[in-house]
């Protein structure tokens, strides 16, 4: 099991009220492979620096959890066919 961190952009045209759900969608993903999620932070609504897929803006989240190195590429490929989700960061932490 290694730490990583997650930065991902919600898309703005996911309500409010639908971005929990979302961030659970990533947290239980994590879940099911043995990982552990440890802290979520939901950085909230911001302008983007350039356009991502025609938008102007979106909602960050951070994400800090524990899980194995092979399940990191099955998580990627998940996130990136996601529709809610414009853009992710992944990034190991530490060593």
């Amino acid at each position: 099991m290694r730490d990583y961190e997650l930065v991902f952009i919600i898309s703005p045209e996911v309500s409010e009220e639908d971005i929990p759900q979302t961030v659970e969608k990533v947290s239980q993903f994590i879940a099911e492979r043995g990982g552990s999620t440890t802290v979520v932070d939901h950085w909230g609504r911001r302008k983007l620096a350039y356009p991502i897929k025609h938008f102007l803006e979106g909602s960050y989240v951070l994400t800090q959890f524990r899980l194995d190195p092979q399940q990191t590429v099955e998580l990627e490929a998940s996130l990136e066919i996601s529709e809610d989700i414009i853009r992710h960061l992944l990034v190991r932490v530490g060593e």
